[in-house]
């Protein structure tokens, strides 16, 4: 079955980056839709960013400048190089694949203000999360 492993969380001082790693097993990275979304302690899960089969990308505001979203189809691995933390950059990180591609459904950049609810139902696969903080 498909499964998505995040890796390369920790802790970094403000100003700090990290790359996150999203691995996947019997999915081929690029064949839909995949992305980031991160939940903070008391808040709802929120996008990040997110990229379409053809390549093209999309951020949150938020992260806009400093977040940047890739994959290697080679490795089979999705990507997340984040510059500048900053201490509301704190939460724990989920990268999600569509793998199954609904008649309903919405564009990939469309996942990123998608309700819980919504982006549960079209990117179907979910990795554990990986803890960033972020310390001042």
């Amino acid at each position: 079955r498909v499964q998505l492993v995040e890796s390369g969380g920790g802790s970094v001082q403000s100003g700090g980056s990290l790359r996150l790693s999203c691995a996947a097993a019997d999915y081929a990275v690029g064949t839909y839709c995949m992305g980031w979304f991160r939940q903070a302690p008391g808040k709802e899960r929120e996008g990040v960013a997110v990229i379409d089969s053809d390549g093209s990308t999309s951020n949150a505001d938020s992260v806009k400048g400093r977040f940047t979203i890739s994959q290697d189809n080679a490795k089979n691995t999705l990507y997340l190089q984040m510059n500048s933390l900053t201490p509301e950059d704190t939460a724990t990180y989920y990268c999600a694949a569509d793998v199954f591609l609904d008649s309903d459904q919405p564009p990939c950049a469309e996942m990123l203000v998608a309700t819980t609810e919504e982006a549960t139902k079209y990117l179907e696969v979910w990795g554990q999360g990986t803890l960033v903080t972020v310390s001042s």
